[in-house]
């Protein structure tokens, strides 16, 4: 039996909540995926989630990605960035991701491209957008993203552009938290709409451990999960 503040306990009630809040909004618990934000924890704890099945792990910074693909190089593990990416962090990005969920500059776009194609890779990214006014919060224009879309499309083909990331507004109201979940999926099936060569508009990235269950209700298919699932962090997380 595991002990009742263990990795394994949070990640069983994590598990009952995202089922239960999928049933709640009529959908398919298979239709929503885990994200586990493992930034700022260290290596063993990546080890312990990847022991109990999990493989993608949420990172910010491409320092804390290389540090810990250096240490976990014999653990099956995909690395995702989640977090603002610098374009000088593009070649580390370009070797060691999975996928980048914070795409939302041009600029990084095509150092990304050019670093993927040094490497002979390609790669998957989520467009960041902006849902809320807050001052400090990252991601494209809600107005410039039709546009971006086709420009990375057509201009840099190393990136498999499959949906959209956002952060909520950090706010005690539900309704503002909800409305910036459901402008992103309105932007989403916008663009689905368009069906852009090259695009899949499947996915939207949104929902933390403090407003995920909302996130279901407004069509999330990833959740990322820091704090609920690894514990309290030294500090207030934004992304996770």
């Amino acid at each position: 039996m595991s002990a009742p503040d263990s990795f394994a306990t949070r990640l069983a009630v994590l598990q009952t909540r995202l089922a239960a809040a999928c049933l709640r909004a009529g959908r398919d618990p298979a239709e929503v995926a885990l994200l586990p934000v493992s930034k700022t924890f260290g290596a063993d704890r990546i080890r312990e989630a990847a022991a109990l099945g999990l493989r993608r792990f949420g990172e910010s910074k491409m320092q804390e990605v290389r540090d810990k693909a250096a240490v976990l190089a014999d653990c099956p593990v995909e690395w995702v960035v989640i977090g603002h990416l610098q374009t000088n962090k593009a070649k580390d990005a370009a070797r060691l991701a999975s996928e980048v969920q914070s795409l939302d500059r041009l600029d990084l776009a095509q150092a990304l491209d050019r670093r993927l194609q040094q490497e002979g890779r390609t790669l998957d990214v989520l467009v960041q957008v902006k849902t809320s006014d807050e001052p400090g919060k990252y991601g494209l224009d809600p107005a410039a993203l039709p546009a971006f879309v086709r420009t990375v499309a057509r201009d840099y083909p190393s990136l498999r552009v499959r949906g959209l990331m956002t952060l909520a507004v950090n706010s005690d109201d539900t309704e503002a938290v909800r409305a910036c979940f459901r402008a992103l999926r309105g932007m989403r099936d916008r663009l689905r709409d368009e069906a852009i060569e090259g695009v899949d508009m499947r996915r939207l990235s949104m929902g933390m451990s403090g407003d995920f269950e909302l996130a279901i209700q407004e069509g999330s298919t990833e959740v990322r999960i820091g704090s609920a699932l690894f514990g309290a962090r030294d500090y207030g997380a934004p992304d996770g």
